[in-house]
């Protein structure tokens, strides 16, 4: 019995690891629709007003910034639209790890250190992904007219 507890165990820290590296890359998103909503819902639109809001800031700032990727020419304006969408990436992972090994190790010192060493981490990780967000169309064009 104790085995399959530790087999579950690391199935579940494999999955919450999974799920965190996945769903960095929304995590500006999520944080304009979680604003949105919280505006809305202070300005009086109610909860099913706020919902609403929530969901269509988070899916405008998503489609924004992918329709950007697409179509800005210069490496350095793509970069900086890379740079806004991991940002909040990398906070967030910092802050996931942190929650994670504040209850595993008793050293605030290596505490930080291991939550620097994920939200690097997840930082790159959302990064590749943010990257991976470019059309690789238009990359083929670019390459065909060279």
């Amino acid at each position: 019995m104790i085995f399959l507890g530790i087999l579950l165990s690391i199935a579940a820290i494999g999955f919450f690891c999974w799920l965190l590296f996945t769903l960095a890359v929304f995590a500006l998103p999520l944080f304009a629709g979680l604003s949105a909503a919280t505006w809305a819902y202070h300005t009086g639109a109610g909860w099913f007003g706020a919902i609403l809001v929530g969901i269509a800031a988070g899916g405008l700032t998503l489609g924004i910034g992918q329709v950007l990727l697409a179509t800005v020419r210069p490496l350095w304006a793509k970069c900086a639209i890379a740079a806004i969408f991991f940002a909040p990436a990398v906070i967030a992972g910092y802050h996931a790890v942190h929650g994670i090994v504040k209850h595993t190790m008793p050293s605030e010192t290596w505490q930080i250190v291991f939550s620097v060493v994920g939200a690097v981490a997840v930082g790159i990780t959302a990064f590749l992904r943010v990257a991976g967000m470019a059309t690789p169309v238009q990359a083929s064009k670019e390459l065909a007219r060279a």
